[in-house]
């Protein structure tokens, strides 16, 4: 499935289903049951290799993982939208860097990639959308900013809300394609949700 598909789905008012998913097996069984986007995480550093953080997953084990997803949804003979995570250090020095990130990861099966931040991502956003790159946005708890942050809910006070609502608008005004938002008011995720014309994707909220 490539994205025009995809947002032709919500485009009709449908809801789209996301799991996150990190291998050929679990790619075929959820490509079968009908789910439309598979996010291969870089979450697999907590549930695949035991790490207590997101942090020591590399570019490497990221396109691993992407390509065995991509073939298990090919072996299941349904469409299935792939979105990959750009791991830590792989995108935040530069735009550039980021899309030779990104470059592989496409290269690997990804349709979309995702990154983690608000308006300061901005730029890198809108290069590699101007570069024929799908991109993802990903706001409110931040797992690879981590040690700045904990683990814990976000946009709690008005400020941090007010501020999660103007990097919705810079990211998609920017191209990215999707938002996702990760453990924040279920009512400010509705907000920003109405708000935007881009489909969002709630985790934890």
């Amino acid at each position: 499935m490539f994205l025009p598909q995809l947002l032709a789905k919500t485009a009709k008012g449908e809801k789209l289903v996301a799991l996150t998913c990190y291998d050929a097996s679990f790619a075929r069984m959820l490509a079968r049951a009908g789910v439309d986007i598979l996010l291969v995480g870089d979450s697999l550093g907590m549930t695949v290799q035991g790490h207590a953080t997101t942090l020591a997953v590399s570019l490497a084990h990221m396109a691993y993982h992407t390509e065995a997803v991509a073939r298990g949804i090919a072996q299941a003979g349904a469409g299935a939208f792939v979105m990959a995570d750009l791991p830590f250090g792989s995108y935040q020095q530069s735009p550039a860097q980021a899309f030779e990130a990104a470059a592989r990861l496409m290269a690997a099966g990804a349709n979309m990639v995702k990154l983690e931040g608000g308006a300061v991502m901005a730029d890198t956003v809108r290069f590699l959308v101007q570069r024929g790159i799908p991109v993802c946005a990903h706001v409110g708890l931040l797992p690879q900013s981590v040690n700045l942050t904990g683990y814990r809910a976000q946009a709690r006070d008005q400020a941090a809300a007010a501020q999660l609502r103007q990097d919705a608008k810079a990211l998609e005004a920017a191209g990215a394609q999707m938002l996702l938002m990760e453990s924040i008011p279920a009512a400010l995720a509705a907000e920003v949700t109405r708000n935007l014309a881009i489909p969002t994707i709630g985790i934890g909220a």
